[in-house]
């Protein structure tokens, strides 16, 4: 059996540029966990439903897990573990740990990068909007309510931090 045409791929993955040949089969998520080491983007459902393999592509929150990688040639990618900067956790991130939001910790990421999309989007969440924007991202273990006060919270400290 043949092996497959690789194809060229260039992309920035949390502010390092990236360039190699990948399978056109191949999906973002098994790029980035399995070539580059992102292991943050971690695989639950592989159908788009579960969000556990949310990144932000472009800025915007996408399962990366029904992306191919060749989609994502020429874009920006921030995974989990791009957040943070110099050991200080970013807000969201920090509000997840302040609110007791994570027990596995397996959906975290895929919350979290949804969390960054919403307030990018919306600045002052209502409560309402928040669950909708983490509709699509499944936790089989803290059932919400936490998540939720930590994605408020964290509204809350990044509209605090940009007050002069």
């Amino acid at each position: 059996m043949k092996a497959p045409d690789l194809v060229p791929v260039s992309l920035e993955v949390n502010g390092v540029r990236f360039e190699g040949d990948v399978e056109p089969r191949k999906t973002l998520a098994d790029f980035l966990r399995e070539e580059l080491g992102f292991t943050g983007v971690n695989l639950g459902c592989e159908h788009g439903v579960c969000g556990a393999c949310s990144v932000l592509l472009d800025g915007a929150v996408v399962r990366s897990c029904i992306l191919l990688a060749v989609q994502a040639d020429g874009c920006k990618i921030t995974t989990i573990e791009g957040l943070a900067r110099e050991e200080k956790l970013h807000p969201i991130q920090q509000a997840f740990l302040d609110h007791h939001a994570l027990q596995c910790g397996f959906c975290t990421p895929g919350m979290v990068l949804a969390a960054v999309d919403l307030l990018k989007r919306s600045p002052h969440p209502t409560e309402i909007q928040i669950r909708e924007a983490l509709s699509g991202n499944l936790c089989m273990c803290t059932g919400y309510v936490n998540i939720v006060r930590a994605v408020s919270a964290a509204a809350e400290r990044i509209q605090t931090a940009e007050k002069p």
